[in-house]
């Protein structure tokens, strides 16, 4: 199933408009983000990656990954105890985290959106620290994990 906006054209397109070049390497990549409803890390990218050419450097991909996430393109997905994970979504969602194999899924629940975070007019907290966004993240364990569990 295809993602609105993250097909590979569209991608293509809007690395060009934020003056990324589009290589061969970057194309491999953003071939293999497009349309993905994961979360995958920059070692899974690259494995798929270098399936369809070979030579691509672990250091290419990350690179990659880390401009795609400087021009806005894409974010990083950081949870305690896990592997940095990488989501073309940028919009405010929120994630369910596997405890056990560390899978990152989204969580489409509106109510999360409409916390209310209290803040001063100037919307900074009394520590000096100025709130850009949020996003929630629920810890526990996935179908998969869960039934691999009560299989044993």
């Amino acid at each position: 199933m295809s993602i609105p906006g993250q097909d590979l054209a569209t991608l293509v397109d809007r690395c060009e408009r934020q003056g990324v070049t589009v290589t061969a390497q970057r194309r491999a990549v953003l071939e293999n983000l497009s349309g993905r409803e994961d979360h995958p890390t920059a070692d899974e990218v690259h494995l798929e990656v270098t399936r369809s050419i070979a030579g691509v450097s672990r250091a290419t991909v990350y690179r990659t990954l880390e401009t795609l996430v400087e021009r806005g393109l894409m974010v990083r997905v950081l949870h305690p105890g896990a592997s940095t994970r990488y989501d073309l979504k940028v919009h405010r969602h929120h994630h369910l985290v596997c405890d056990v194999c560390g899978s990152v899924a989204d969580l489409v629940e509106p109510g999360l959106d409409a916390l209310p975070i209290e803040l001063p007019a100037d919307r900074s907290h009394p520590s000096g620290f100025q709130i850009r966004d949020y996003s929630v993240s629920v810890r526990g364990v996935c179908g998969h994990c869960s039934a691999t569990r009560s299989d044993g």
